[in-house]
């Protein structure tokens, strides 16, 4: 008879202090939620007559002032809950500026390094606001490098490279309360026009318009997606032409928005429609909304408004009521040296005027040309 027994096998990696040191990080992140309250959704100003209704959701009112707030809270609070972040270890992410400012902020709140890997060509006053919260800054030329040196970063300090670019579409609860599709409708509720035709964003991880498209459908409700892609950006061509492998040679000039790959956290086919905007547009949107609302936003802005205006305008000519809602993702004081420079636009060949008389025209008109 054979006497043998099956070998058993019990390895115990329970650590009771790390355990107790999540469940302070998580504590803390939920207590930053708690204190923050909700963003504001501000009615522009539009002709009586057209019956139609523009809302922006002011994501610049945020602690760290930008739609990114949302997202590096969600990133955080998976990251530690998948046992990912380690005391006394440092965060890289690669970003544009807004994320990595959002994540030096959790980093700080937690008692962690952290260390953001952003294209030299990012504002000087982004840089400097990513320090303020303690954070490191590692400068690389080609925006296109930023994914690759995160992870080298990591890897070589034993960190957590965030991905960003990865994580955000299902970092954050798109069902669940308080994201921000759930505000946005939950604020229109009273409005005369409470459902939107169309919520207009824009992408540069995709985590946004993901939990946008993902709500609408959850909630039933009928409002359209559409997203609004900068120049040289590879999101566009490849939603248009269902091509998840198209790439684009140079980095976006809008900051924030615009990859020159299709990241992950991309979900096209959620989305119901997408426009191709000119960054000039963009840029001559953002100084018209600053004599509207007597307020200065970043560039991402100014591409979604364009979007919108263009909705906005097929409205009026159809004769339809209702509403349309956007974002403000940022405020302008970031891109003093950039999209409010003249000198910066002459020398990157932005000729705004055009679409900046457009604009004047299409507020008299009700039609943008």
């Amino acid at each position: 008879m054979d006497s043998t027994v099956d070998r058993e096998e019990d390895i115990d990696r329970y650590d009771p202090s790390y355990r107790q040191w999540i469940a302070e990080a998580v504590r803390k992140i939920r207590a930053e939620a708690n204190r923050s309250s909700d963003t504001n959704l501000i009615s522009v100003p539009l002709p009586a007559e057209w019956g139609i209704d523009l809302y922006l959701k002011d994501e610049s009112t945020h602690p760290t002032g930008s739609l990114k707030h949302r997202l590096a809270r969600s990133l955080f609070l998976y990251a530690l809950c998948n046992g990912w972040i380690k005391p006394g270890r440092p965060v890289i992410e690669a970003s544009s500026g807004s994320t990595a400012i959002s994540e030096a902020y959790f980093s700080r709140l937690i008692g962690v390094p952290f260390i953001a890997v952003v294209a030299r060509s990012t504002s000087v006053q982004k840089v400097k606001l990513i320090e303020s919260h303690g954070g490191q800054c590692h400068l690389v030329e080609n925006p296109g490098e930023v994914y690759d040196v995160a992870a080298a970063v990591a890897e070589r300090t034993g960190g957590h490279y965030m991905d960003q670019f990865t994580y955000a579409e299902r970092a954050t609860d798109w069902r669940g309360t308080n994201n921000i599709a759930e505000s946005i409708f939950r604020q229109m509720a009273q409005e005369r026009h409470p459902e939107p035709a169309w919520i207009v964003a824009t992408a540069g991880t995709g985590g946004t318009s993901a939990t946008l498209a993902r709500y609408i459908r959850y909630a039933g409700k009928s409002t359209g997606i559409c997203i609004a892609d900068p120049e040289n950006s590879a999101f566009f061509p490849s939603w248009k032409d269902q091509d998840p492998t198209v790439t684009t040679a140079i980095g976006s000039r809008i900051e924030g928005i615009g990859r020159q790959r299709v990241e992950g956290s991309f979900i096209g086919s959620a989305i119901d429609r997408m426009m191709l905007v000119p960054d000039a547009a963009a840029v001559a949107s953002i100084r018209h909304l600053s004599e509207l609302l007597g307020r200065r936003t970043g560039a991402s802005t100014g591409t979604g408004l364009w979007s919108a205006f263009r909705i906005i305008s097929e409205m009026v000519t159809a004769g339809k009521h209702g509403s349309v809602v956007s974002l403000i993702c940022d405020a302008g004081d970031r891109y003093l040296d950039k999209y409010y420079s003249d000198d910066w636009l002459a020398k990157n060949n932005l000729h705004v005027e055009p679409y900046y008389h457009r604009l004047e025209s299409f507020m008299r008109t009700g039609t943008l040309s």
